[in-house]
């Protein structure tokens, strides 16, 4: 259990420092975090790019000597990226000033990427002000309307990457509009069906509920009062979202009326992924590397 970023960090750093591979590094915003990820000793970088613009970029901001690739365009970097973290030379991949298809398509090349064989998903993280701990979401990034064997990928996914970040049985809600399992609405039948292959051991080991609904998960109370027994209620690790609309409406609700700090990144390749935006402040990006750096070995 985390309670906020900063132990977040602070622990990344002592499991540290992690190789990254920084694809179309050439950009100031993509440097400075960088640069504070590898002043804190929480990655030593493998900047991938435009070798001239990285050096002069570096110097400016006073980032000292690290391992240059130079490459001639977007496409190049991010394959030259990918294939770094592929050969083992680093541990985790990152975009930087490249255009998000270009760089997918070097992380889903056969010959060159970093296919596992399951499905890649996004997995959030929320510290919410008044909350006890860190609380995941998945998936609110990628996958837009999961069938049930995608889901169990991407519930899969982000249990791997908890428990390699330190949280040995995560508690997951599943989450629905009601408590019942109804064939009119699919997120009942998914969750259910979520539950059942986790005790039949298809995915890894969690305390899982559902369907559930956002009040039971948030309370314990609201469980009581409907006369719901749970081990998860008021308690969740993961938010498991039936759809992209739930977790990225959920996800935003808490930025903005709670004001929660996040974090995201991606999951299901070999290696964790960090696929930021331009628009992502410098707080987002330095936990979204931290978040990566504990999940490695997912």
């Amino acid at each position: 259990m985390f309670r906020n970023f900063e132990e977040v960090l602070s622990i990344a750093k002592q499991r540290g420092p992690f190789k990254v591979s920084i694809a179309a590094a050439h950009d100031r915003e993509v440097l400075e975090t960088v640069k504070m990820a590898s002043d804190m000793g929480l990655i030593t970088p493998i900047l991938v790019g435009d070798a001239i613009k990285i050096e002069s970029i570096s110097k400016e901001i006073g980032l000292g000597e690290m391992p240059i690739v130079d490459a001639s365009d977007e496409a190049e970097a991010a394959q030259q990226a990918a294939l770094l973290v592929k050969n083992g030379e680093a541990q985790i991949l990152m975009k930087g000033f490249v255009n998000t298809s270009i760089f997918m398509k070097a992380v889903l090349n056969k010959e060159t990427g970093l296919r596992s064989g399951r499905l890649l998903s996004h997995m959030a993280a929320y510290e919410i002000p008044g909350h006890s701990k860190i609380v995941f979401c998945t998936d609110s990034g990628i996958n837009v309307a999961p069938t049930q064997e995608q889901k169990k990928d991407i519930l899969t996914n982000a249990l791997m990457a908890i428990k390699a970040m330190g949280i040995e049985k995560p508690k997951v809600a599943a989450l629905a509009a009601n408590e019942m399992v109804d064939p009119k609405i699919p997120a009942t039948v998914d969750a259910r069906a979520l539950v059942e292959m986790q005790e039949r051991g298809e995915i890894p080991k969690c305390i899982i509920e559902g369907p559930m609904a956002m009040d039971v998960a948030c309370s314990s109370e609201a469980a009581h009062h409907k006369g719901i027994e749970s081990k998860v209620a008021g308690d969740v690790d993961l938010f498991f979202c039936p759809a992209i609309e739930v977790g990225n409406v959920l996800g935003k609700s808490w930025l903005y009326f709670n004001k929660a700090k996040w974090a995201g990144i991606v999951l299901g390749a070999t290696n964790p992924i960090i696929l930021g935006s331009r628009s992502d402040t410098a707080e987002i990006k330095l936990n979204s590397v931290a978040m990566a750096c504990l999940s490695c070995g997912a």
